[in-house]
Protein backbone atom coordinates (compact mmCIF):
# COMPACT_ATOMS: atom_id res chain seq x y z
CA UNK A 1 0.00 0.00 0.00
CA UNK A 2 3.03 2.03 1.00
CA UNK A 3 4.54 1.90 -2.71
CA UNK A 4 1.09 2.89 -4.14
CA UNK A 5 0.82 6.54 -2.19
CA UNK A 6 3.93 7.38 -3.16
CA UNK A 7 3.51 11.07 -4.90
CA UNK A 8 5.66 9.38 -7.97
CA UNK A 9 2.58 6.83 -8.20
CA UNK A 10 0.09 9.18 -7.89
CA UNK A 11 1.73 11.52 -10.04
CA UNK A 12 1.91 8.32 -13.13
CA UNK A 13 -1.35 7.35 -12.21
CA UNK A 14 -2.59 10.45 -13.29
CA UNK A 15 -0.63 10.93 -16.08
CA UNK A 16 -1.85 7.50 -17.21
CA UNK A 17 -5.36 8.57 -16.62
CA UNK A 18 -4.92 11.80 -18.48
CA UNK A 19 -3.72 10.14 -21.35
CA UNK A 20 -6.29 7.04 -21.32
CA UNK A 21 -8.91 9.84 -21.63
CA UNK A 22 -7.35 12.20 -23.77
CA UNK A 23 -6.83 9.12 -26.24
CA UNK A 24 -10.48 7.84 -26.10
CA UNK A 25 -11.23 11.61 -26.80
CA UNK A 26 -9.23 11.53 -29.85
CA UNK A 27 -10.94 8.59 -31.29
CA UNK A 28 -14.39 9.32 -30.46
CA UNK A 29 -14.40 13.23 -32.04
CA UNK A 30 -13.89 15.38 -28.86
CA UNK A 31 -11.19 17.53 -29.90
CA UNK A 32 -11.18 19.54 -26.54
CA UNK A 33 -10.76 16.83 -24.27
CA UNK A 34 -8.13 14.81 -26.55
CA UNK A 35 -5.82 18.01 -26.60
CA UNK A 36 -5.98 18.30 -23.14
CA UNK A 37 -5.93 15.17 -22.21
CA UNK A 38 -2.97 14.04 -24.41
CA UNK A 39 -0.54 17.32 -24.42
CA UNK A 40 -1.43 17.47 -20.53
CA UNK A 41 -1.07 13.70 -19.91
CA UNK A 42 1.82 12.53 -21.72
CA UNK A 43 4.15 14.86 -19.78
CA UNK A 44 2.84 14.16 -16.12
CA UNK A 45 3.30 10.51 -17.20
CA UNK A 46 6.63 10.92 -18.00
CA UNK A 47 7.19 12.47 -15.08
CA UNK A 48 5.74 10.48 -13.00
CA UNK A 49 7.73 7.96 -14.48
CA UNK A 50 11.10 9.64 -14.04
CA UNK A 51 10.03 10.31 -10.17
CA UNK A 52 9.47 5.81 -9.56
CA UNK A 53 12.41 5.94 -10.82
CA UNK A 54 14.68 7.52 -8.84
CA UNK A 55 12.28 7.45 -5.30
CA UNK A 56 13.73 5.98 -1.86
CA UNK A 57 10.44 4.67 -0.05
CA UNK A 58 10.60 5.93 3.66
CA UNK A 59 11.91 3.77 6.77
CA UNK A 60 9.68 1.36 8.62
CA UNK A 61 8.84 3.49 11.62
CA UNK A 62 7.97 0.89 14.87
CA UNK A 63 5.06 2.51 16.52
CA UNK A 64 6.59 4.15 19.40
CA UNK A 65 4.84 3.11 23.45
CA UNK A 66 2.93 6.20 25.15
CA UNK A 67 5.74 7.28 27.11
CA UNK A 68 8.05 8.07 23.85
CA UNK A 69 5.54 9.66 22.21
CA UNK A 70 5.53 12.44 25.52
CA UNK A 71 8.74 12.40 25.67
CA UNK A 72 9.10 13.11 21.76
CA UNK A 73 7.86 16.64 22.52
CA UNK A 74 10.19 17.97 25.38
CA UNK A 75 12.09 21.11 23.93
CA UNK A 76 15.70 18.20 24.07
CA UNK A 77 14.04 16.01 22.08
CA UNK A 78 13.90 18.40 18.83
CA UNK A 79 17.08 16.77 17.45
CA UNK A 80 15.59 13.36 17.48
CA UNK A 81 12.18 14.49 16.35
CA UNK A 82 13.58 16.26 13.01
CA UNK A 83 15.84 13.34 11.91
CA UNK A 84 12.15 10.76 12.43
CA UNK A 85 10.41 13.37 10.26
CA UNK A 86 13.30 13.23 8.01
CA UNK A 87 13.58 9.58 7.61
CA UNK A 88 10.07 9.04 7.78
CA UNK A 89 9.10 10.39 4.30
CA UNK A 90 9.35 10.12 0.48
CA UNK A 91 12.67 10.80 -1.26
CA UNK A 92 13.85 11.68 -4.39
CA UNK A 93 17.11 11.15 -5.98
CA UNK A 94 19.49 9.54 -2.91
CA UNK A 95 20.44 5.97 -2.78
CA UNK A 96 19.65 6.08 0.84
CA UNK A 97 18.13 7.98 4.10
CA UNK A 98 20.80 10.34 6.01
CA UNK A 99 23.16 9.93 2.29
CA UNK A 100 24.81 13.36 3.32
CA UNK A 101 24.97 12.58 7.03
CA UNK A 102 26.76 9.14 6.26
CA UNK A 103 28.96 10.60 3.93
CA UNK A 104 30.02 13.14 6.81
CA UNK A 105 31.10 10.60 9.18
CA UNK A 106 32.87 8.48 6.67
CA UNK A 107 30.50 5.61 7.12
CA UNK A 108 29.31 5.98 2.83
CA UNK A 109 30.17 3.20 0.23
CA UNK A 110 29.54 4.71 -3.36
CA UNK A 111 28.82 0.82 -4.47
CA UNK A 112 26.75 -0.64 -1.56
CA UNK A 113 25.34 2.55 0.35
CA UNK A 114 24.05 1.58 4.03
CA UNK A 115 20.31 1.44 4.43
CA UNK A 116 18.15 2.66 6.85
CA UNK A 117 15.73 -0.16 7.65
CA UNK A 118 13.92 0.78 11.14
CA UNK A 119 13.35 3.56 13.27
CA UNK A 120 11.98 2.88 16.66
CA UNK A 121 11.16 5.60 19.23
CA UNK A 122 12.44 4.62 23.00
CA UNK A 123 11.75 6.18 26.21
CA UNK A 124 14.26 5.28 28.92
CA UNK A 125 15.10 6.62 32.56
CA UNK A 126 12.70 9.86 31.59
CA UNK A 127 14.84 10.61 27.98
CA UNK A 128 13.76 10.23 24.60
CA UNK A 129 15.94 7.93 22.37
CA UNK A 130 16.07 6.20 19.02
CA UNK A 131 17.06 3.16 17.83
CA UNK A 132 18.04 2.99 14.31
CA UNK A 133 18.70 -0.23 11.87
CA UNK A 134 21.13 -0.19 8.89
CA UNK A 135 21.69 -2.60 6.28
CA UNK A 136 25.28 -1.90 5.66
CA UNK A 137 27.38 -4.59 3.48
CA UNK A 138 29.60 -2.18 2.06
CA UNK A 139 30.28 -0.11 5.67
CA UNK A 140 32.22 -2.95 8.16
CA UNK A 141 31.02 -2.92 11.54
CA UNK A 142 34.65 -1.83 12.80
CA UNK A 143 34.17 1.49 11.00
CA UNK A 144 31.22 2.17 12.83
CA UNK A 145 32.30 1.19 16.14
CA UNK A 146 35.51 3.78 15.68
CA UNK A 147 32.75 6.38 14.91
CA UNK A 148 30.52 5.54 17.97
CA UNK A 149 31.40 8.66 19.99
CA UNK A 150 31.32 10.91 16.53
CA UNK A 151 27.76 9.60 16.25
CA UNK A 152 25.94 10.92 19.01
CA UNK A 153 27.39 14.56 18.94
CA UNK A 154 26.59 14.57 15.27
CA UNK A 155 22.83 13.81 15.61
CA UNK A 156 22.67 16.48 18.76
CA UNK A 157 23.89 18.14 21.17
CA UNK A 158 23.55 16.01 24.61
CA UNK A 159 23.38 12.86 22.45
CA UNK A 160 25.33 9.66 22.65
CA UNK A 161 25.37 6.53 20.77
CA UNK A 162 25.94 3.13 21.12
CA UNK A 163 26.47 0.57 18.08
CA UNK A 164 26.11 -3.05 18.15
CA UNK A 165 25.75 -5.58 15.32
CA UNK A 166 23.37 -7.39 14.18
CA UNK A 167 23.87 -10.45 12.78
CA UNK A 168 26.03 -10.65 9.81
CA UNK A 169 25.54 -7.42 7.96
CA UNK A 170 22.94 -5.15 10.24
CA UNK A 171 23.77 -2.25 12.42
CA UNK A 172 22.25 -1.05 15.60
CA UNK A 173 22.45 2.63 16.38
CA UNK A 174 21.01 3.36 19.80
CA UNK A 175 21.01 7.48 20.30
CA UNK A 176 20.14 8.77 24.23
CA UNK A 177 20.74 12.01 25.96
CA UNK A 178 23.57 11.71 28.10
CA UNK A 179 23.88 10.63 31.30
CA UNK A 180 21.26 7.72 30.51
CA UNK A 181 22.13 4.01 30.31
CA UNK A 182 20.68 1.80 27.55
CA UNK A 183 19.49 -1.49 29.04
CA UNK A 184 17.96 -4.59 27.88
CA UNK A 185 19.74 -5.15 24.33
CA UNK A 186 23.03 -7.29 23.22
CA UNK A 187 25.15 -6.67 20.76
CA UNK A 188 23.54 -8.55 18.14
CA UNK A 189 19.90 -9.11 19.36
CA UNK A 190 17.48 -6.89 17.36
CA UNK A 191 15.36 -4.91 19.99
CA UNK A 192 12.53 -4.96 17.53
CA UNK A 193 11.88 -8.67 17.74
CA UNK A 194 12.07 -9.40 13.92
Amino acid sequence: MQAIASPGSLITIAGAVLTVVGSIAYVTDSPTLSLAGVFYGVPVLLGGLALKSSELPPAELVEPSAEAEALREAEASQPLRKLVKDVNRWRYGQKAHLESSLEALKLWDEQDPPQLLRVAEQAEAGGYGLDLTFQCQGVGFDRWQARQDRLGRFFGPGLRAEVSQLGKSKVLIRLRPLGETAEGVEPGEDPSGS
